[in-house]
């Protein structure tokens, strides 16, 4: 249960206070090299072509929202934390298919480094990898719009680039990884938390110059007097509002949710003394995987589209039919891009509310090992009343678990797609596109997931730090 006031006192704590520092210092360093540009062609100048052809592409504008804007300022960190989530996403499923690994998973911290240690090696390739597509995808981009700010890079200038791209990205992982350390977050999570809040600012102004646009009129408030406000923009926001603050709520609340089974700890005897005969709760979360599922059906529906992007930038003919139907397909959530007027937009909708659910079982597997817990349960003793300890126990906890993720995906899912079901009904009814709901709401959904589950680790922070003002 979350304590503010624990939280709070732990200020006061020096520990507390050093891992706080270092974590925001972190995520600074972050936001600096985001705003560092690549070395590779002028910068002002290729800032202002990508600035010019960025809201174009679909995936752009959706990569730019979760690498914080360094798409747009072609930064060193553009490749952002992708690589590192792809390997994630191989590393994991190989240890569910390939039983040694699954054997190396379940061998403890030490086997679980060794697999953290293949997943960071797996990166590297992979950020090169996608520091060439980015640039050869940009390069083609910029040229078709008529500038010449990244024509004919030298190959010293590519070998560089990639070169300064791909350690971004390294950078990245090994900052999200002492973050991590830190015991007060996960540290990916939080980096792409802080990149999307750092786009509010550009979001609040967008809206405020919405509404500021006054050249039909202002809103006329009960014939009194006229607010000088866009009344069509103030309805819509002042809609969407309502609907976001009741989606927040509801959000928050499934979260939270949890189911508690109660364990019970048998009395023993041991010479003179007695332990045990005590009860103990064994909490289990409606959505035990958090923003995983979220983070990884984007990264996994970012991919074919990516693909798309640089098969068209190679301008073969013979391609182009398969590049076309790959961008179409897998449309990223843009402005305007959902709007429902073909049946291609419903793919990408359909595809994320699959993938949502498909991940958060998987993921749910990996975080909640039913076997280990029966097993510890029956080394220490504790039991749930009315199962037997070992397999019984795992069988209960394999059936719960999986009656409270059928659930809790579904609703999950459901609020992945609910802001491509607003765009489309906001289209349909007043014929306005490009509200960028889908990415805000994709967005919101990291927000709340990673926020939460952030100050939840802080609380079980400040309950170990402020521990002896308890007794």
């Amino acid at each position: 249960m979350m304590s503010w006031k624990t939280i709070f006192r732990s200020l006061k704590n020096k520990d507390m206070q050093k891992r706080l520092l270092i974590v925001i210092g972190l995520i600074v360093v972050y936001r600096l090299l985001a705003h560092i540009p690549a070395p590779l062609a002028e910068p002002v100048k290729m800032q202002e072509a990508i600035g010019a052809v960025l809201g174009q592409s679909d995936l752009g504008g959706f990569l730019n929202l979760l690498s914080g804007g360094a798409l747009a300022s072609f930064s060193l960190v553009l490749v952002g934390l992708s690589p590192f989530i792809t390997a994630s996403i191989i590393t994991q499923l190989l240890t569910k298919a390939i039983p040694k690994l699954e054997e190396l998973h379940k061998d403890g911290e030490s086997g679980r480094r060794k697999i953290q240690q293949w997943t960071r090696l797996i990166t590297v390739p992979l950020a090169i990898v996608q520091s060439i597509a980015f640039i050869f995808i940009l390069r083609q981009t910029v040229v078709a719009a008529g500038t010449t700010a990244l024509a004919d890079p030298t190959m010293l200038e590519w070998v560089v680039a990639v070169t300064a791209m791909s350690a971004g990205s390294i950078l990245l992982m090994w900052l999200g990884e002492l973050i991590t350390e830190q015991g007060i977050g996960n540290g990916i999570s939080l980096l792409i938390f802080a990149g999307i809040i750092s786009q509010l600012p550009s979001m609040l102004q967008t809206i405020i110059a919405s509404l500021a646009d006054t050249s039909l009129g202002g809103l006329n408030v009960f014939n009194w007097f006229t607010i000088p406000v866009n009344p069509l923009a103030f309805w819509i926001f002042l809609v969407l509002g309502i609907i976001a603050l009741a989606v927040l709520y509801f959000l928050v609340k499934v979260n939270e949710a949890q189911r508690i089974i109660t364990v019970n700890y048998a009395k023993r005897v041991h010479g003179n003394s007695s332990y045990g005969d005590v009860k103990s709760i064994l909490p289990v979360k409606l959505i035990a995987a958090g923003v995983i599922p979220i983070i990884f059906a984007v990264a996994f529906l970012s991919l074919p589209q990516f693909i798309g992007q640089v098969i068209k930038a190679t301008g073969k003919e013979n391609m182009q039919t398969l590049a076309n139907n790959l961008i179409t397909w897998f449309q990223a959530p843009n402005p305007g891009a959902f709007t429902g007027s073909t049946a291609e937009a419903f793919i990408y909708p359909v595809l994320y509310f699959i993938l949502v659910i498909a991940f958060t079982y998987f993921y749910t597997g990996i975080v909640f090992n039913s076997n280990e817990i029966a097993e510890n349960l029956q080394k220490q003793g504790g039991f749930i009343e009315g199962v037997r300890p070992g397999l019984q126990t795992e069988q209960y906890l394999n059936r719960t678990v999986n009656r409270l993720v059928l659930f809790g995906s579904f609703v999950l899912g459901l609020v992945a797609v609910l802001p491509f079901i607003a765009e489309y009904t906001l289209y349909n009814l007043t014929g306005i596109s490009g509200t960028k709901l889908s990415i805000g709401g994709t967005g919101v959904l990291i927000v709340v997931s990673v926020g939460l589950e952030t100050l939840r680790q802080i609380n079980s922070r400040a309950l170990m730090v402020t521990y002896d003002e308890y007794k």
